[in-house]
């Protein structure tokens, strides 16, 4: 069964937009390779860590929401994870709750809540 993923992942930022653009499609084809759909990707852009990573203040923030088996997430975070591009990375499941509050109520939902 196909369930809501998010995966968030930082760049190092001395990175060209040309090389974050390669690894954006990077990662985008190894999940579509994989059986993900509905990808959504946003490039968050350049902001300050929280803290320094590996030497780094600064980190190139990328956002991918998609649908996939559990199986997909396992050789997208090993290629992250061997790749000196990334430097941190962290993929959540979605819970129903959050899907469904994002959606318009239905009118069956409604007539519960009375």
């Amino acid at each position: 069964m196909a369930t809501n993923y998010e995966t968030m992942y930082i760049l190092r930022p001395d990175l060209i937009d040309e090389q974050v653009e390669q690894n954006i499609s990077k990662y985008e084809n190894l999940i579509k390779e994989n059986g993900a759909e509905n990808i959504q990707i946003q490039n968050r852009g350049k902001r300050r860590l929280a803290y320094e990573i590996n030497k780094h203040r600064d980190g190139v923030y990328v956002q991918m929401n998609y649908t996939a088996v559990g199986s997909t997430i396992a050789p997208m975070e090993r290629a992250m994870r061997l790749s000196e591009e990334v430097i941190r990375y962290l993929t959540i499941k979605q819970d129903l709750e959050e899907q469904t509050a994002t959606e318009e109520p239905s009118a069956a939902a409604m007539a519960q809540e009375r």
